[in-house]
């Protein structure tokens, strides 16, 4: 299995991780020397040695690359995407996040496609739809190294990785932009979080991976202006393939970001009618505008590139045309209420409840609604002052409706 040249041990100790010391090292190629001994000459003639000129090293190719893999699973409303390659008889493979925090539809996959050794599993950021499933994968798989970004979360999803970081023994890594990295032929490039403040979407863990002359882009849930401070450094952001960031809401995907990629295939993850909208309709015609194949995990299940370093094709389970329900609000439009939401007796509860039924409750409108799904699971209900902006008398009214609940 292949072990980074840079890694960082992580001791779990009340959800603070201390990260301890680092190390680099550069690869030295053997260099080789040609001799050359003269034929036998008469004696009477002046011995000289000739020298032949330099012969060049040949250089390797994206002949020589195998194939490499790129499977964007279709996890429903969340991301989780693998790679996989073999060089020199050794096999890779990288999973970028694990799905949601409630499905175990990542641990499948991957034992599906005969995965037992992973050598890196990134999770983008600490949502429960990108890191949901990422301690099962610990524990399942045998991994070399956890990349994290270095925010954390109270919620008992990240609670569990940082447990099976530590029970694993698993190397762990904070990436920041301007970090390279090479995994046998596959090229990492760092394009953000500069630093961290605990803004989980908006410092993303993005990545650039490249394989002979075909690139990729992965940025998870950064905004536009994420994208804008990428492109306004010294970062190399052009690629062949983009994964749309955060589920291909109006929040992520700049026309300037989406310029200076210049990509030929678009792909987004979202789970079909998700309550979200995704993809939001402005992205969309942002795509379709600039002329670019558009897939999505919704429409067309899972979506596999296969490229050989040189050219790529694009394999989906079944063909469709996206077509976002979004209104461009950067919500779905809800349904028509009934006479009663809720069967009386009965309770909302915070870890299933859709964004629609959340916001039955009270002081719970869209954007608290949307934060507490990132948030999940709950305890007991009275973990919603972990939600931005609900405090102890909002919780008390809360818990004076009497409809929140974690079971029921």
């Amino acid at each position: 299995m292949y072990q980074f040249n840079r890694t960082i041990f992580v001791t779990y100790l009340i959800a603070v991780l201390l990260i301890i010391g680092g190390c680099s090292q550069q690869e030295e190629k053997p260099s080789k020397e040609h001799e050359n001994i003269p034929e036998t000459v008469e004696k009477t003639e002046p011995i000289q040695e000739v020298v032949p000129p330099p012969v060049e090293e040949e250089i390797t190719t994206t002949d020589t690359l195998s194939e490499l893999t790129v499977h964007y699973i279709d996890v429903g409303q969340a991301d989780s995407t693998l790679l996989h390659y073999s060089y020199e008889g050794e096999e890779y493979t990288i999973l970028l996040d694990a799905g949601d925090w409630n499905r175990n539809d990542v641990i499948n996959y991957l034992q599906a496609q005969q995965i037992s050794e992973i050598d890196i599993a990134i999770g983008t950021h600490p949502d429960a739809d990108h890191i949901g499933q990422l301690d099962q994968v610990l524990d399942t798989f045998t991994v070399g190294e956890v990349w994290l970004s270095g925010n954390t979360s109270t919620s008992q999803t990240f609670q569990r990785l940082l447990q099976a970081i530590e029970q694993n023994n698993v190397d762990y890594y904070e990436p920041r932009q301007g970090d390279e990295f090479e995994v046998g032929p596959l090229e990492i490039n760092v394009l953000y979080p500069i630093s961290i403040s605990e803004n989980d979407n908006e410092e993303s863990i993005s990545l650039k991976f490249t394989y002979g002359d075909v690139s990729f882009i992965f940025t998870g849930d950064a905004s536009t202006k994420d994208e804008l401070r990428m492109i306004s450094g010294n970062v190399d952001v052009d690629a062949d393939i983009l994964h749309l960031g955060h589920h291909g809401s109006n929040t992520s995907t700049h026309p300037s970001f989406l310029k200076e990629v210049s990509p030929s295939v678009a792909i987004y993850s979202a789970g079909r009618d998700n309550s979200y909208g995704h993809p939001h309709k402005e992205v969309v015609d942002l795509i379709q505008g600039a002329n670019i194949p558009l897939y999505g995990t919704d429409v067309h299940g899972t979506i596999i590139i296969k490229t050989n370093g040189k050219t790529y094709e694009v394999l989906t389970k079944k063909d469709g045309t996206v077509t976002p329900p979004s209104t461009g609000s950067g919500a779905a439009p809800k349904p028509e209420k009934e006479e009663k939401q809720v069967p009386s007796g009965a309770c909302i509860n915070i870890n299933t409840a859709s964004l629609e039924e959340l916001q039955e409750i009270i002081h719970i409108g869209p954007e608290r609604a949307e934060d507490l799904i990132n948030s999940r699971p709950f305890s007991s209900i009275n973990e919603l002052t972990r939600i931005n902006g609900i405090g102890p008398s909002r919780m008390d009214d809360i818990k004076s409706q009497n409809l929140a609940c974690v079971g029921g």
